[in-house]
């Protein structure tokens, strides 16, 4: 099947700190959020705040990169989820988007950024980013702020309209969403300084580590020993190959072949 696309006009780390505020209020509009009583400490889940403390628990828990915590404090996890669970959108806790998916705990998304990021010698953040696995577009959003240019991919289409649905009021014009197959990356925008995914497979997949460009970086969760276990895995490219590190583990939803 070939691949559908769309993009997103205006990059929210252009758009200034006036812009960025509209575009929050734009998102709270467009999504329902919980009753007062709910909300933690009673704080609006639209507050800087309630960003600002969860940036505070991932640096206390060890993330230790500030463009990665700047951008978390921007994008408002809240506006990803269902209206149910946006009592629990910073909490740091995955939690389900429908059809056997989740959007990964604050920690995590968090931590494989960082990881892309220690990849210094690309200069200005992450570069030109594939990622694999869209879900509901808040790890995009994340990259886009930081990346020079970002190409997501979802194979499950409800996921991919409902993504489309999240990240328009943001106008993001350095990120373009692709229906397609992950497993085979997307060769006609390769090659990638970092590459991201949001599902676990046995191992990396070829067409991955081809569309990774010479002095880039790839991120992904990979089953490690035991059939239940994964790890984070990076992969580094240079002249000569690929060199391959492990990191904390993980679980992720399982990487699949073909669109749905």
């Amino acid at each position: 099947m070939s691949a559908r696309s769309r993009r997103f006009p205006l990059p929210l780390a252009r758009v200034g700190a006036h812009g960025v505020e509209a575009a929050r209020r734009d998102l709270a509009r467009a999504r329902p959020t919980a009753s007062a009583d709910a909300l933690p400490r009673g704080l609006g889940l639209d507050s800087q705040a309630v960003r600002d403390r969860m940036v505070a628990r991932l640096r206390a828990d060890g993330i230790r990169c500030e463009p990665v915590l700047a951008a978390m404090a921007r994008v408002p996890r809240h506006a990803f989820v269902d209206a149910a669970l946006v009592a629990q959108a910073y909490e740091d806790t995955a939690l389900p988007i429908g059809h056997g998916q989740t959007i990964s705990q604050p920690w995590v998304v968090a931590r494989m950024i960082e990881l892309l990021l220690e990849r210094r010698h690309i200069a200005g953040g992450p570069g030109r980013v594939l990622e694999i696995g869209t879900g509901c577009g808040y790890q995009a959003a994340l990259l886009a702020c930081l990346g020079t240019s970002v190409i997501s991919i979802e194979r499950l289409r409800p996921l991919f309209d409902r993504a489309q649905a999240h990240l328009a009021p943001l106008r993001l014009s350095n990120l373009r969403l692709v229906y397609g197959d992950g497993r085979l990356g997307h060769a006609p925008n390769a090659p990638y300084d970092s590459i991201i995914s949001a599902a676990g497979g046995e191992d990396v997949p070829e067409a991955w580590l081809q569309q990774l460009a010479v002095g880039g970086r790839l991120v992904a969760p990979i089953r490690h020993g035991a059939a239940d276990t994964q790890v984070l895995v990076t992969m580094d490219r240079d002249a000569s190959g690929w060199t391959r590190h492990h990191h904390e583990a993980v679980r992720f939803v399982p990487l699949r072949s073909g669109t749905a």
